[in-house]
């Protein structure tokens, strides 16, 4: 395609002038310019990938998945699925991960089997978090999940303050004992709107996975 002519009053063209100053430009200014046009795209892409929602999905007999942004993959606790997080300062702010629940044996139903089961979801955090956990309560979810428990309370992550809530979560089949279990750090004022561990995942970065979590 033939380029459009330009009056002389208008040039010459931002091209025109580039192009110039590339062909007398010297190697080691090139290579330079380069590496400035890289790092420029890299962050771009970056800022890019940062704003867009990602997703997460996994198969098999508890298949599950969800979206979140702002958050960055990095390595579950042993046994776990998977889990997104955010650092401020070399400090984790926020963390969504999702490990595999399993309830033993029940006749009864998940409102009577699921307070009976959380001491056991308590004692792990103890032995995990030792004398930095609190915990602070436990009851049904507040969402429309009627196959879901939680346990809140505040510990201590490296030295800083947070507020976690695990979700206890199955299918909604009748006597399901496989499902998964939830677990959501969140730092002390990184949200003013949250004032109680039951609200982590109601607001801020938390909220995209949660409320976009979908079981079975």
């Amino acid at each position: 395609m033939a380029a459009i002519p330009l009056k002389p009053a208008y040039g010459p063209t931002l091209g025109r002038l580039l192009s110039e100053r590339w062909r007398v430009a010297s190697r080691p200014a090139r290579a330079l310019a380069l590496a400035a046009l890289g790092g420029v795209i890299a962050l771009v892409v970056a800022a890019v990938l940062t704003v867009q929602p990602a997703s997460f999905s996994r198969g098999g007999p508890v298949p599950f998945g969800f979206r979140y942004a702002g958050l960055y993959r990095t390595a579950p606790q042993a046994g776990g699925y998977v889990r997104v997080a955010r650092h401020l300062h070399g400090h984790l702010e926020d963390s969504f991960e999702v490990a595999p629940l399993r309830l033993p044996p029940y006749r009864t139903s998940l409102n009577v089997e699921f307070p009976l089961y959380a001491p056991t979801v308590v004692a792990t955090l103890q032995r995990r978090y030792g004398r930095a956990f609190r915990l602070d309560g436990e009851g049904p979810s507040l969402s429309d999940w009627s196959s879901a428990y939680n346990v809140f309370y505040t510990v201590q992550v490296e030295g800083h303050d947070m507020y976690g809530r695990d979700v206890l979560m199955l299918p909604e089949r009748h006597r399901a004992r496989a499902g998964v279990l939830i677990a959501m750090l969140m730092a002390f004022g990184e949200n003013h709107l949250l004032t109680y561990p039951l609200h982590v995942g109601g607001s801020g970065v938390l909220q995209r996975p949660l409320e976009s979590f979908r079981l079975g």
